[in-house]
């Protein structure tokens, strides 16, 4: 596995190797001895996979709040995703920086987005499947959101707010200004 430390503390790029012939290929999307030193003791309890029929489909900026505030692997299964990942840990010297990364079927790379972090995609083509695995299982009434297109952020996506296909929940979301974090 290769692994890419990123511009953002604790967040890392996880690349699976792939063993390819002529029937086509394997690879292990994840074994915990082989993650283990890079994911500091986190123990998955839950995968989740989405699947978003249109290009620039966002799912994002998302958190649970403690105590049931989630580490995520993020990858992509089919298709390809910008997927983000924003410090929102109080004391963090990079506090509301972000970091965005290419996942895609073709490339294997995993975003490990860490507590502390909002994560949000948006899909770059039709007919994307995401799968990740989290850290602690989903709590509605810890469930929070932060508007993906808050100008504060300066998060550079692929394609604007006008391409943007948003669910209800995440076009109502309040932007990073009003945002108070509970990490």
């Amino acid at each position: 596995m290769d692994v890419e430390n990123t511009a953002l503390p604790d967040v890392k790029i996880l690349t699976p190797r792939r063993f390819e012939d002529a029937r086509g290929y394997f690879m292990e999307t994840f074994t915990e001895t082989k993650f283990a030193p890079h994911i500091a003791g986190m123990r998955f309890v839950q995968d989740n996979e989405s699947f978003s029929k249109e290009a620039f489909t966002v799912r994002g900026l998302h958190y649970q709040r403690p105590p049931f505030a989630q580490d995520k692997l993020v990858r992509a299964v089919r298709g390809a995703i910008f997927d983000v990942a924003v410090d929102v840990r109080r004391a963090s010297p990079t506090y509301g920086r972000w970091v965005g990364v290419e996942l895609s079927a073709e490339n294997r790379r995993q975003l490990l987005a860490p507590k502390g972090f909002l994560h949000g995609f948006m899909t770059l083509v039709p007919d994307t499947l995401v799968a990740y695995k989290v850290t602690e299982y989903y709590d509605g009434p810890s469930d929070g959101a932060v508007y993906w297109a808050s100008p504060e952020l300066g998060i550079e996506w692929p394609a604007g707010e006008a391409a943007a296909t948003l669910s209800a929940k995440d076009a109502a979301a309040p932007r990073f200004a009003e945002f108070v974090s509970p990490f």
